[in-house]
């Protein structure tokens, strides 16, 4: 997978390609493509003396809803964000100072990285429909932290609801304007999106049906094949 996380630390960025002209800044700055960097994107280093890494960050594809809920590049001044740069710093010197047991802390950097990205995108309101626009919703985040964090549970309106301290018709009306879906088809994406990182990574359709909450291999299948067009096993040779 191509880099799509940039992260300057100092000097200066110079992008080339098209629309690339808005994304020069002098660091720091993070610059982050949810669905890939496009395909004729170059960064380079306008001084000699420029800290400057760059990362693979999976966000599952196209489909996710976390890589929907964002604008196709992120660009963020990091003295604007102190608390993400706080993570940055931290990266940059892991990268840029190689000791014992680098790679996994660049790892795991990383995933905070793009936590606290999110973060600063919800406090600092860029989205109004989505994902991201959700988790900024006081009543709607704890549901969607919920199907998150438990997607393998049998979710019904009304237990969402009571997580939002909302009534059934409130939350689901609510919940489909700012999330611009229903919960149902969050729902349903949500696991799907979890089902398909699994299977890329080898997992065997048996055992991802339990983790995402379809109730057999053919439910999930089925459901895997209108979404996405292939098969589970389609979908696994192709992204091998």
């Amino acid at each position: 997978m191509a880099a799509n996380l940039f992260i300057f630390g100092q000097g200066r960025l110079d992008c080339l390609g098209k629309g690339s002209a808005e994304l020069e800044k002098n660091a720091p700055v993070l610059v982050f493509f949810p669905r890939g960097a496009p395909s004729d994107f170059r960064a380079q280093t306008g001084l000699k003396d420029t800290k400057y890494i760059s990362a693979s960050v999976d966000t599952g594809g196209e489909l996710n809803p976390i890589a929907q809920a964002l604008p196709d590049v992120v660009r963020v001044p990091l003295d604007e964000a102190k608390s993400l740069q706080a993570v940055t710093d931290i990266l940059l010197e892991e990268a840029l100072s190689p000791r014992c047991g680098g790679h996994a802390v660049i790892d795991r950097l990383c995933e905070i990285v793009v936590i606290r990205l999110l973060r600063h995108l919800i406090e600092d309101g860029q989205a109004k429909v989505g994902l991201i626009a959700g988790l900024a919703h006081p009543n709607l985040s704890p549901a969607i932290v919920a199907i998150h964090d438990h997607p393998e549970r049998l979710w019904r309106l009304e237990d969402l609801a009571n997580i939002a301290a909302m009534s059934r018709t409130h939350f689901a009306n609510t919940f489909r304007k700012v999330v611009g879906v229903t919960p149902g088809e969050y729902l349903s994406s949500w696991r799907l999106a979890l089902a398909r990182m699994e299977i890329a990574k080898g997992t065997s359709l048996k055992s991802v049906v339990g983790k995402v909450g379809f109730s057999s291999s053919a439910a999930l299948s089925r459901a895997f094949k209108r979404r996405y067009g292939v098969t589970p096993r389609q979908d696994q040779l192709r992204s091998a």
